[in-house]
């Protein structure tokens, strides 16, 4: 579920690689059903908003206290909201290839399963999101071609496309991720995400 005709709309910005994008991938197009809102997908790639912030890593990798309060509080998160989780043996893991095909399909009606299928790879099944064989293996669980996606993804019209999401995410003060805009309002955080859904119901 993407958007429908006279609802409103939540931006979802998001990064495959982002441990508490996970929980708002797999949770937002059944919130977002409920509450009558679209949503409009917007992958970015978070490495190059970190370099602008003077990190060459996650925040998470960069101060090690925060990062051992993240696992747990993922994992407790997970358990909230029903949610399979282990925690990948691998962190951060490249998310280029993938992320370039969600911002090729992000208006596409199987955006949303693909998106789950990547996270569940990366945070479930513990895979390397970037091994072409996975990233196809995860499209296939949405498209039935997709190969002809694949090739769309790499061809050199399109490769930018990724790099010009990133660069708009910067430009709109995105710090991190996931981030909603709901209008003009900002909320970052999965943990306010149900605060942003009803956010963008309220504009009804």
């Amino acid at each position: 579920m993407r958007e429908a005709a006279g609802w409103p709309t939540l931006e979802f910005w998001f990064e495959f690689g982002s441990t508490y994008s996970y929980l708002s991938v797999m949770r937002i197009e059944a919130l977002a059903e409920r509450a009558r809102v679209g949503v409009v997908w917007r992958p970015f790639l978070l490495g190059p908003v970190f370099g602008a912030q003077g990190l060459n890593t996650s925040p998470f990798v960069a101060q090690e206290a925060k990062g051992r309060y993240m696992w747990t509080d993922l994992a407790r998160q997970a358990r909230k909201h029903g949610l399979p989780f282990r925690q990948p043996s691998v962190f951060p893991r490249n998310a280029v290839r993938p992320m370039r095909l969600a911002v090729l399909g992000a208006d596409q009606p199987w955006i949303g399963a693909f998106c789950r299928a990547v996270m569940r790879q990366n945070f479930v099944d513990d895979l390397d999101i970037g091994d072409p064989a996975h990233v196809r293996g995860a499209l296939a669980q949405a498209v039935d071609h997709p190969d002809d996606w694949i090739a769309r993804a790499n061809d050199a019209d399109n490769r930018p496309l990724l790099r010009a999401q990133t660069e708009a995410a910067q430009r709109r003060g995105i710090f991190g991720a996931p981030t909603f805009f709901a209008g003009a309002e900002m909320f970052w955080g999965d943990d306010r995400l149900d605060d942003a859904m009803a956010c963008a119901a309220a504009m009804r």
